[in-house]
């Protein structure tokens, strides 16, 4: 059975959260990996049969660790993974749309699939506290994750990708 690799980083919680959710939902259907981006590497892409990609925004870009994540592992795996199917999550303070194009960018570079459209949870925070503090998601927001999670590791389970 194909493994779903899920690959998140957070500062404030938010997008743990977001990929938590995701897991848990997809840990019904099938195999289920969830590292952070410092922690994942070429090897998990290799492993995995499809991808679940969550970020934070920061300053209108994937955070650091996430573009990290992709550099270090861009080349190792480009030509080997092409045709998997991918879907991703952002949480964002306000917009999102600039860390969801980026990280298409770079799915369209390794020709992933994309099999969802992206899920931007926004929180709004504008202010330096507001952006530093934890973040708690709506439960709401965290069903959509987990509807993610549970149709992208089902559709691995039955070979639709």
């Amino acid at each position: 059975m194909p493994t779903l690799l899920i690959v998140y980083h957070t500062r404030t919680g938010g997008s743990r959260q977001m990929a938590e959710a995701a897991a848990e939902a997809a840990r019904e259907h099938g195999r289920v990996v969830v590292k952070t981006a410092d922690q994942a590497g070429p090897e998990d892409l290799l492993e995995a049969g499809g991808y679940l990609f969550c970020a934070p925004e920061n300053l209108a870009a994937i955070s650091g660790v996430m573009k990290d994540f992709f550099d270090r592992c861009y080349y190792p795996v480009l030509g080997r993974i092409e045709g998997r199917p991918y879907a991703q999550m952002v949480c964002a303070g306000s917009d999102g749309e600039n860390a969801v194009r980026q990280t298409a960018r770079i799915a369209t570079g390794w020709r992933l699939k994309e099999v969802q459209p992206p899920l931007i949870v926004c929180t709004h925070a504008q202010t330096p506290e507001a952006i530093l503090a934890e973040k708690i998601i709506p439960e709401a927001d965290l069903a959509k994750c987990r509807e993610i999670g549970a149709a992208l590791a089902a559709g691995l389970a039955m070979g639709v990708f």
